[in-house]
């Protein structure tokens, strides 16, 4: 069978305990081996990357192959404007970097990712 392959979008910063619970949840179902998980982040809900709780989630979905996605627009146009700056440099290194969110949901889809929005 054919590994199955799905994107969660999470461009909301409320939707993100539903977005990883979401993921922890479909792991649970079927086995990593068998699927390829992105969680892609763009808008207000990159946040998240300066919240200690939601990456705790992150690095331990990563480390069973969940790939974490940080829109690069989304950094340079909100990245500074809460109190702590978010910048590509300093992300964790399990969450990359792509250009544009909506290019990369695009590429995604066209590749045959299920588009998941929680």
């Amino acid at each position: 069978m054919e590994k199955l392959k799905v994107i969660f979008h999470v461009n909301e910063p409320d939707k993100w305990e539903v977005a990883l619970g979401n993921v922890t949840n479909l792991l649970r179902d079927v086995s990593s081996d068998t699927i390829e998980v992105r969680v892609l982040a763009n808008g207000p809900s990159i946040a998240a990357f300066a919240d200690e709780a939601k990456l705790s989630v992150m690095k331990q979905l990563s480390e069973v192959g969940v790939k974490f996605l940080a829109c690069r627009n989304s950094l340079n146009k909100l990245g500074c404007s809460g109190a702590v700056c978010i910048t590509e440099e300093n992300l964790p290194p399990y969450i990359s970097v792509v250009p544009a969110g909506i290019t990369e949901l695009i590429k995604s889809q066209a590749a045959g990712f299920a588009y998941v929005k929680p």
